[in-house]
């Protein structure tokens, strides 16, 4: 874990405006070999201080559940966000644009070189997907995924998203060599 907390700290020394949370220590460090790449963090990733799907929120509990599930061992994955600070007014997130995104590309790039063992990339979400192009240019021996946000909105609204998420995180599941369904 130790070059990817040094990665963000250097990323809020270099942006010292911006609320940059840390990488969650529960999950893989630099040795995973799944990035799941979110949108930008959320307002409980700003109050906790890192990336984690233990937060206290909703989409946090979904995306946990939904990894267990599949049968995807936590040590082999790493969460991160295309735009890594905070984008709210304290109060309220907005949606990530794609100059956001843009904006954010050196950094995901850095994130991606200390990823060694990096095989497979989940875009979590219709934002996140912003950096899908130009990162498959970048890093075209990569597989690359995308499943709807875990939102509760999301899967509240739309039911076969859940159904979604799960198939593709099968797939990342069958490219690890993993079981799924694990209890």
């Amino acid at each position: 874990m130790a070059p990817l907390a040094e990665f963000a700290r250097r990323l809020r020394l270099s942006h010292p405006d911006r609320l940059i949370p840390d990488f969650d220590p529960w999950d893989g460090g630099a040795t995973a070999r799944v990035l799941y790449l979110l949108e930008a963090p959320g307002g409980r990733a700003a109050g906790s201080g890192f990336v984690s799907r233990n937060n206290p929120d909703e989409s946090a509990k979904n995306f946990f559940k939904l990894n267990i599930k599949a049968g995807i061992p936590r040590q082999l994955t790493v969460i991160w966000n295309a735009v890594p600070w905070y984008i709210g007014t304290g109060t309220k997130i907005r949606a990530a644009t794609k100059g956001d995104v843009h904006e954010a590309q050196p950094a995901l790039l850095e994130l991606l070189c200390l990823l060694a063992r990096l095989e497979v990339v989940v875009f979590v979400g219709r934002a996140a997907e912003h950096a899908g192009d130009w990162l498959k240019r970048e890093r075209p021996e990569l597989m690359y995924f995308s499943c709807p946000h875990p939102s509760p909105q999301n899967l509240n609204t739309v039911p076969a998203n859940r159904q979604k998420i799960l198939q593709v995180l099968h797939k990342v599941a069958e490219r690890l060599a993993v079981s799924f369904d694990a209890p």
